[in-house]
């Protein structure tokens, strides 16, 4: 069985596929719509978008023209930064929904803490606010499941606190040697899935001497073991490639890390040169 249809399963209930296919800074158009259609023939099950990324359109047209029944096919976007009032989580969902030409989404995540441009300032009276739509778009059964990207542990603790329904996933920037351990053991103690987006570093990890060493050990690429090493701490890695060959690489990920290994992984610092 490929990784690709295997699942984690979120604390509602509903199954996950262990790997997907993200789009962030691929553009809308023939370049999304290529990328996306072909990760669906390779076997990835489980695309994610946003509204900012711009492309959820052409996102969108390649799943329903892929031939893939709907219910087989994972679809996350998120809530743009700057919405934080119950009315504009309404409407900036449905602004998604017109985009995507779908029926329902998969998963819902609000963006970011706080928006763009005022990063660390106090906003959780009106996450509170925001998660409430969430929470009402859940329960109708227009989302499946709801949760948040960049909460750090105080953010996420304010959700738990003040919620109905509580954060099912938590996706942040997550790579050997940048694991956020303080929010990734958080988020695993209290049933929040943890997704990795940038499990590459943006590609910066793809020279790294210190993994090529382990990836010669097992005839992998760095990649392979970046994304396997994801994998293999339970957090669910969105790697992004608008290449064929690197969408099939990324796929190939049906071997294990012996735990020596992944302790040398885990104790790697500085793996990104600034």
């Amino acid at each position: 069985m490929s990784v690709l249809t295997e699942t984690y399963v979120l604390s509602n209930g509903v199954k996950i596929p262990k790997v997907g296919f993200g789009t962030w800074q691929v553009p809308n158009g023939e370049v999304a719509y290529n990328a996306v259609s072909y990760a669906l023939k390779v076997g990835y099950r489980h695309v994610d978008t946003a509204y900012v990324y711009g492309n959820e359109e052409s996102v969108g047209k390649a799943i329903r023209e892929s031939g893939i029944p709907r219910n087989e096919i994972f679809v996350t976007s998120k809530l743009p930064a700057d919405v934080k009032t119950y009315d504009g989580t309404l409407d900036y969902f449905e602004r998604t929904m017109k985009n995507l030409g779908l029926d329902y989404l998969d998963l819902y995540l609000i963006h970011w803490p706080w928006p763009w441009n005022e990063k660390g300032k106090d906003y959780k009276k009106e996450n509170i606010d925001v998660w409430r739509a969430m929470e009402k778009l859940n329960t109708e059964g227009r989302i499946r499941a709801i949760g948040v990207s960049n909460f750090d542990v105080e953010y996420l603790q304010v959700l738990l606190d003040n919620s109905e329904i509580k954060p099912m996933v938590n996706q942040i920037k997550f790579f050997i040697g940048n694991t956020q351990e303080e929010i990734t053991q958080f988020c695993q103690k209290n049933g929040i899935l943890v997704e990795a987006y940038s499990p590459l570093a943006t590609g910066r990890l793809i020279n790294n001497g210190a993994i090529q060493k382990i990836a010669d050990k097992y005839h992998k690429t760095v990649a392979q073991i970046c994304l396997r090493y994801v994998l293999q701490r339970n957090v669910l890695p969105l790697p992004k490639s608008t290449t064929p060959a690197r969408i099939e690489e990324n796929a190939k990920l049906d071997f294990e890390i012996a735990p020596e290994d992944m302790e040398y992984l885990n104790n790697l610092t500085d793996t990104v040169q600034a």
